[in-house]
């Protein structure tokens, strides 16, 4: 079910119902019900696969909290890394690695092996086993405590807002409000989980499905028969579709949540308005980047050792955080850019942010951004080498055609208003400022957001683009 379907609305509408008439406890059970019943839409076959990756990491916290031997402590979270990351990478890496055993083998002469079958992605396995992975992590290092109870635990594993696609929380935001009693849902609630929706439906649909097309289209021609113009007209589209896709999916979550008396983590805060590389991931998928940070970067050692070893331990977390989003060397290169830009950005930057105004600001905004572009020139690439040809073709020839005219006007009518929105938000305090202005102003706004998802829709729905990773 897709939060941009009449399915969706329709179950949510029946979990939303009975969950008011219970108590906590009930409550609890059947969100849990309901969270199973949502994944097993996509394929019932994996249901056993949350149930295990819950009950595994259940235990092995309450090991370890409850063993005094740090021999026995370390013996269960390595167990647990081991057993999480092995599902990950059988499911998720295995025809990866053996189609590159197979290329290396072909370089000696030697027949490689190529398996007869096909292993399925399940939906959201490397969100759920990183939030599942952090809990036992932390109740090892003290910050948490374990789940007194195996549905609690189940429940903050499978909550089915956040399941496929995100935001990553942690056991000491999200788990705390699955074990108390949540207060009343009241009106500010509801407003909040209103704007939420609404504005993440507006950015799923209106935006990224509409430049979901435009970017296809670009990135299905051959490279030798693009221009400049059409180059960077259908990595414009992409990055607005990716932004809108994954900050819509995002935003529809933590609105769905917040019906329910959840609160959610941020994952996006205006980050194509980002000053440098650093701002733009305290923006970019904040929940990734800080999982990231918090678990690879710094036991790696941070920016402890000196400016060789940081430069060390950014590239290996950038460049695990790319592969992290698919098998394919194409995100391994899109890792690697992000790596060398924060790498040369400490070395050689300023501070960025709110030190930067006026034209400076802009044009450090303005730089950013094309330089996320170029990433994501490769991030949406089918190869490194279509990448690298339909850079090649930036330095033909420029010519303005009517398809480079049209997509130039398509870009600003579909994405124009939004940026707008990020800007007029950017300039607050607030990350609802939409609700703190008057009722009529804030009501005008959600007729527009209708108004558009009525008459401007894709003509075809597009996947949310994160349901892969």
């Amino acid at each position: 079910m897709w939060f941009n379907s009449f399915a969706f609305w329709v179950f949510f509408g029946v979990v939303l119902g009975i969950h008011a008439l219970l108590r906590h406890r009930g409550r609890n059970v059947w969100l849990l019900a309901a969270s199973y019943f949502f994944y097993g839409c996509w394929d019932w076959r994996f249901l056993g696969l949350i149930a295990f990756t819950s009950g595994f990491e259940y235990l092995s916290a309450s090991r370890i909290y409850k063993s005094g031997d740090s021999r026995t402590r370390r013996n269960w979270v390595i167990a647990s890394l081991i057993v999480e990351l092995g599902i990950l990478c059988a499911f998720k890496y295995f025809h990866f690695f053996v189609n590159e055993m197979d290329h290396l083998l072909g370089l000696f002469g030697l027949d490689g092996w190529q398996p007869t079958f096909r292993i399925i992605l399940p939906a959201g396995i490397s969100f759920f086993t990183f939030q599942s992975l952090s809990y036992t992590i932390d109740v090892y290092r003290g910050s948490t405590k374990p789940a007194g109870s195996f549905a609690d635990f189940a429940l903050y594993v499978s909550f089915f807002p956040q399941l496929v696609a995100g935001p990553i929380e942690r056991s000491s935001h999200l788990l705390p409000q699955v074990e108390r009693p949540r207060p009343a849902v009241t009106s500010r609630h509801f407003q909040e989980g209103l704007y939420h929706i609404l504005t993440g439906l507006f950015k799923k649909v209106f935006v990224a499905d509409n430049m979901a097309w435009l970017a296809n289209h670009v990135f299905a021609r051959p490279p030798e028969s693009l221009s400049g113009p059409e180059v960077i007209l259908g990595v414009y589209a992409f990055a607005f579709q990716i932004y809108g896709d994954f900050s819509g999916y995002s935003s529809i979550a933590i609105g769905v949540a917040r019906w329910l008396g959840f609160d959610l983590m941020d994952n996006f805060r205006q980050p194509y308005l980002a000053c440098g590389p650093q701002d733009f991931w305290k923006r970019w998928h904040i929940s990734l980047s800080s999982w990231l940070r918090d678990y690879l970067y710094i036991p790696l050692g941070g920016n402890r050792w000196g400016r060789w070893f940081t430069g060390r331990n950014l590239m290996l977390t950038m460049l695990l955080g790319g592969l992290w989003h698919g098998a394919s060397w194409t995100f391994i290169v899109w890792g690697g850019l992000h790596g060398s830009w924060l790498i040369l950005d400490r070395m050689f930057g300023h501070k960025t942010g709110a030190a930067k105004q006026g034209w400076r600001r802009s044009v450090s905004i303005l730089a950013t951004f094309h330089t996320v572009c170029l990433a994501w020139l490769f991030f949406r690439a089918d190869s490194s080498g279509q990448a690298l040809a339909m850079i090649r073709q930036l330095g033909v020839p420029w010519h303005m055609t009517d398809f480079v005219q049209t997509s130039a006007v398509l870009i600003l009518f579909f994405a124009g208003p939004w940026v707008i929105f990020d800007l007029w938000t950017e300039r607050g305090d607030s990350r609802t400022r939409l609700l703190e202005v008057h009722w009529i102003a804030r009501a005008l706004v959600y007729v527009f957001i209708l108004l558009a998802l009525l008459f401007f829709p894709a003509p075809v729905p597009v996947e949310f683009i994160y349901f892969r990773f």
